[in-house]
């Protein structure tokens, strides 16, 4: 049992506060109205490539019960929600005009979410690339930039009459790195190292995709990455080389062209951008602050000889783990440490940060009765919104606190095995049923204010 000064974490003064899901991950109705097919579909149609063998059907089901969710914000008292716009709903082939009945389902969103007291903060692209576009070259074709920057035209036009605040692109590294690297998450191509003009392109589409946002009369506009604080597994040289290509790959090769308009030295990787142009002024001019995704540091350990990559991740010595395994550690003061060091490391290149994701997963039953005590879930978040207090006493100017994930729902290639969420959710009967932990975060956000 955690003692109440680790469940009453110190909230800073004029901290927004969010919830966060994604499109594919909560809305099912896969089929529904036109939709087309993701990258996405492709992956869970697939045999033996989601855990539990499930589709993210129905699940939350938030595409027919969407004001459900909207009730459930406004009892939790958020300032914002973050949600994720479906390319395929909006843009079926990723090409062409937009499904006027795609777009009538998020316009439906704002307007609940904004009569509800909450501002709307969707994220354009939550990796579900239309399956068409992936057939002609997916990220690794410059094309898609464009094609990104035609469908970010067509949301804005629909909705940035209401919405000013927008994420463009979520955790490129995930994509890069899991999506055509190693092949664990969609669209499950293992090209290791030539996966690298994925993030470029990911990048500029996001450097597009800002400008057309602005045009149409945003006020607030940035990528999110998942970031990790990078630990050598021992003092060796070996481990301590092997982690800072870690921390290269994933980190600073995301962050360093965002934030400074360069990529760091790529000797070590062997590796060039395709850039062309003005790529890296349309990179870095794009961000009115800059979305961190955080979830656990990452232990790194040099390869054995011969191995594919230079580094592996370890266990962290002594640390507990949420749901995910022994490579989800639980340690708040990492994130502090992550943050003090982007501070220093960028200085006044970095804008002001949010926190678009934060949460965990632990064991929890398909079925319930009643709320969830799911106190390790609280304990985890009390311990991060601490790291962040830690980090702005530090310095370091973070203005929204994002937890994920509002609903139980698709956890990828976990499919329905992993539970995030706030609210507990059948995911058979899509029933909702508030955990402990929305009660929780509903009394931090109201004694916060």
């Amino acid at each position: 049992m955690a003692d109440a000064p680790t469940l009453s974490p110190r909230a800073p003064e004029g901290l927004r506060w969010s919830a966060a899901t994604a499109a594919f991950q909560v809305e099912g109705a896969r089929t529904a109205d036109g939709r087309g097919r993701s990258i996405w579909d492709d992956f869970v149609d697939t045999t033996g490539r989601v855990r539990d063998g499930s589709t993210a059907e129905p699940g939350p089901d938030s595409y027919h019960r969407s004001r459900e969710d909207v009730d459930l914000l406004r009892d939790l008292g958020v300032d914002r929600y973050r949600f994720s716009i479906s390319w395929v709903r909006v843009q079926p082939d990723g090409r062409g005009p937009a499904s006027s009945t795609g777009l009538s389902y998020y316009d439906r969103l704002v307007d609940d979410l904004l009569a509800a007291g909450i501002t709307p903060f969707p994220t354009l692209y939550h990796w579900d690339l239309p399956g068409e576009l992936e057939a002609d070259g997916g990220w690794l074709s410059r094309d898609t930039t464009e094609r990104f920057a035609a469908y970010a035209d067509l949301v804005a036009t629909a909705l940035g009459d209401r919405v000013r605040h927008w994420y463009t692109i979520n955790e490129p590294v995930s994509t890069s790195l899991q999506g055509y690297a190693i092949g664990e998450l969609a669209p499950g191509r293992q090209l290791l190292f030539e996966s690298l003009p994925t993030v470029h392109h990911q990048l500029l589409a996001h450097g597009r995709a800002a400008a057309v946002l602005r045009a149409h009369g945003a006020d607030a506009v940035g990528i999110v990455n998942n970031h990790t604080w990078v630990r050598p597994a021992s003092d060796s040289e070996t481990d301590r080389t092997a982690a800072q290509l870690y921390d290269l790959v994933h980190n600073r090769l995301f962050a360093d062209p965002v934030l400074t308009g360069r990529y760091p030295d790529l000797a070590p990787l062997g590796a060039e951008m395709p850039v062309q142009g003005d790529d890296l002024h349309v990179i870095a001019s794009a961000s009115d602050f800059y979305g961190v995704n955080y979830y656990n540091p990452t232990t790194i350990a040099a390869a054995p000889e011969g191995a594919p990559v230079p580094f592996v991740p370890v266990p962290t010595a002594g640390a507990e783990h949420t749901g995910f395994g022994e490579l989800w550690p639980i340690d708040p003061a990492a994130l502090t440490a992550f943050l003090v060091d982007a501070k220093q490391r960028y200085g006044d290149d970095l804008p002001p940060i949010i926190i678009g994701e934060n949460g965990a997963s632990f064991p929890e039953p398909d079925r319930v009765d009643g709320p969830l005590d799911d106190r390790q879930r609280i304990e985890y978040l009390a311990g991060h919104v601490s790291a962040v207090a830690d980090a702005i006493a530090q310095g370091v100017d973070v203005e929204e606190y994002t937890v994920w994930s509002l609903l139980d729902n698709f956890e990828w290639a976990d499919g329905f095995t992993q539970r995030f969420g706030l609210v507990h959710v059948d995911q058979e009967t899509s029933r909702r049923t508030p955990k402990a932990s929305f009660d929780w975060y509903r009394g931090l956000i109201a004694g916060a204010r």
